[in-house]
């Protein structure tokens, strides 16, 4: 090989090294609607608070790509600007999902969320342990000093019942099918996605798309 040929060989290898380390930045990357993200209409927040931008992960115990997900929604919390909000809702796709979305809202209500939400996770995905039914889970959260009566009694609670219908009623108005799914702003939600580290990508991304929107309506 001639020496001009070989420069010009190297000089298309240096692009791609640059264009293959720009990547991997959110803010280089193109979405496209209707691609990796859809836009909801009309806008829905889950819980509509003055200022802030909410942030929702639908999710499921059930789900082993939520498990898997987990540590990327811990990236996403850690690395929101301050006008973002984080917050969680379960999905129910079929009648066994049922209990552990009971199961999240007891706990919420019950204030051992925190300390549960990544152990149960666990119990059923690392451990494999046998909980499927609300008495099952009630054992669990016993660990954590959760009496299973008190557990069982918030867990069917009408209270819950109703928040449970009301969040599955939005989730189908979001276009949710499938876990993890974010929503952002009650305004775009997560489509199709190639990686868990993308959809932590997209998610800041389209916080910043309503960060801007928000601008520019004032």
């Amino acid at each position: 090989m001639s020496i001009k040929p070989m420069l010009i060989a190297v000089g298309l290898l240096l692009a791609g090294l640059g264009q293959a380390q720009a990547a991997p930045g959110y803010s280089m990357v193109l979405y496209q609607q209707g691609v990796q993200y859809q836009r909801i209409e009309p806008v829905q927040p889950l819980q509509a608070e003055h200022g802030k931008i909410e942030v929702v992960e639908v999710f499921s115990y059930a789900c082993p790509h939520c498990w898997e997900f987990a540590s990327y929604a811990r990236e996403i919390q850690k690395k929101l600007p301050k006008d973002a909000v984080f917050r969680m809702v379960p999905a129910v796709f079929s009648p066994m999902w049922e209990p552990y979305a009971r199961a999240f809202y007891a706990a919420q209500r019950l204030g051992v969320l925190k300390q549960t939400h990544k152990a149960l996770f666990v119990a059923l995905h690392v451990r494999h342990e046998p909980l499927y039914s609300l008495r099952q889970l009630a054992g669990f959260y016993a660990h954590y000093g959760v009496k299973p009566a008190a557990f069982l009694k918030v867990a069917n609670s009408d209270a819950v019942s109703k928040e449970m219908m009301r969040n599955l009623r939005l989730e189908r108005a979001w276009g949710i099918d499938a876990t993890p799914t974010i929503v952002v702003g009650g305004a775009y939600r997560s489509a199709r996605i190639q990686s868990y580290q993308q959809l932590v990508d997209l998610t800041l991304w389209l916080v910043k798309q309503e960060q801007a929107a928000r601008s520019t309506a004032h």
